[in-house]
């Protein structure tokens, strides 16, 4: 395939990658962005097609990749980094909001419902919002993996229901 058909072929698919990028970011901005990404990297990596295969899959999956790997920057920005002795720096908050009567009233009644659900979804939930990760719940527990997602979930769901009067 020459490079002013692949060209060709490239812009062709230009709606369809433009919807995808909306899709995937919920912004114009960064639709745009992503589609220019996207459209670079195939320019760029032209010799990897396959004449044989499917450019419109080709092209997803580079946006795709392009996405996720631009997510994950982002979050690994916004992290904070705290190489002082015992953590001081992540430990002291300079935000603190002050503790209003109405909050002191949720969030006890948040914990009051929390301890009124079932043991089986009840400890799960409380291990999971103590930072434990799924595997390390699924070990302490002696259940499987799919067991503490699902107890999580609808422990989750059960403290939701019992919460809806809170809800804004």
């Amino acid at each position: 395939m020459s490079t002013i058909e692949f060209n060709y072929m490239l812009t062709g698919m230009e709606k369809q990658l433009e919807y995808f990028a909306k899709r995937l970011t919920n912004n114009e901005d960064d639709a745009k962005d992503l589609l220019q990404e996207t459209y670079l990297k195939a320019l760029i990596f032209r010799d990897k097609f396959v004449q044989t295969t499917n450019l419109k899959a080709w092209l997803f999956t580079i946006m795709k990749n392009i996405f996720i790997n631009n997510y994950r920057r982002n979050v690994r920005a916004k992290m904070i980094m705290d190489s002082t002795d015992n953590m001081f720096h992540i430990n002291s908050s300079d935000d603190v909001s002050p503790i209003t009567p109405d909050s002191q009233y949720s969030e006890k009644e948040i914990l009051k419902r929390i301890s009124q659900l079932e043991d089986d979804h009840r400890i799960p939930f409380e291990m999971h919002t103590k930072g434990f990760k799924y595997k390390e719940i699924a070990e302490e527990l002696d259940i499987s993996i799919g067991t503490v997602k699902s107890r999580i979930f609808f422990g989750r769901k059960k403290l939701m229901e019992s919460l809806k009067d809170f809800r804004n």
